[in-house]
């Protein structure tokens, strides 16, 4: 949304910047690589961080800062108030124990997809699951199933400036990381309704994912099915695994 310039509060802004900086990546900032990340001065992001670090979010050792366990109240309330999570985790657990594999619901933030919910893998306790894919982890949409098929419901224009100077990261050597390759990959998500995706976030893991809409027709999550360990053809999860995915896309789209 957008707001009139007189109600943009920007010290908080600045503050979100700075606590937004922490990732995978980086766990561990200073203020330089903080200013850095959020673009702002060191000695602005020397204060924000203390003030972060005063207020419970972060914990330091005098240089270094990471975040603490008290940021987790932000996403822990989303989830428990949030109707999408659970309108869709009653769908997740049933395909897992119908399949035993595991399966996601995803929103799009940015450039990034965000698991908001997800089922165990039923009847394989010695399944290992793909790094990452936990309870509000955060992937990179390029690379991702779930992201092509976010990204496949943008208008094309809005797609055009969501790639524009935009970096995809390499991941793995089968990750699709140049702007017309991404593109033909969305066309195709489009045309397809669905997308595979084969090693491309990380080797040995697979995913099938299709689009979640509501009964507007819009597209507001990504449902899908992530494999690991044995390497499946498309053509083999497209016989199994797709029709219970549109199948339960189906089944909870009066709930979105």
């Amino acid at each position: 949304m957008t707001i009139a310039k007189a109600d943009f509060i920007e010290g908080i802004a600045k503050g979100m910047a700075v606590l937004e900086s922490f990732d995978t990546e980086r766990q561990r900032l200073n203020a330089t690589l903080a200013a850095e990340r959020a673009g702002l001065t060191r000695a602005a992001a020397r204060r924000h961080l203390l003030t972060l670090a005063h207020l419970g979010y972060l914990e330091t050792d005098g240089s270094f800062f990471w975040m603490a366990p008290k940021v987790l109240r932000f996403s822990g309330s989303y989830l428990a108030s949030s109707r999408l999570p659970r309108a869709l985790q009653p769908t997740l657990n049933r395909l897992a124990a119908q399949t035993g594999e595991s399966f996601s619901a995803v929103v799009l933030d940015g450039e990034e997809a965000v698991i908001i919910a997800r089922s165990g893998a039923y009847g394989t306790p010695t399944r290992v699951l793909a790094y990452g894919l936990h309870l509000g982890a955060r992937l990179p949409a390029h690379a991702t199933s779930t992201g092509r098929v976010l990204l496949a419901a943008m208008a094309p224009a809005q797609f055009t400036q969501w790639l524009k100077g935009r970096h995809l990261a390499r991941l793995t050597p089968h990750t699709t990381t140049q702007a017309r390759g991404l593109r033909q990959l969305i066309a195709r998500v489009r045309k397809d309704d669905y997308c595979f995706a084969s090693e491309e976030h990380e080797l040995g893991v697979q995913a099938l994912a299709v689009p979640l809409r509501d009964m507007q027709g819009r597209t507001v999550a990504a449902l899908n099915v992530v494999l690991s360990g044995t390497r499946y053809q498309e053509e083999t999860l497209q016989r199994e695994m797709l029709p219970l995915l549109f199948e339960a896309a189906r089944e909870v789209r009066s709930l979105l």
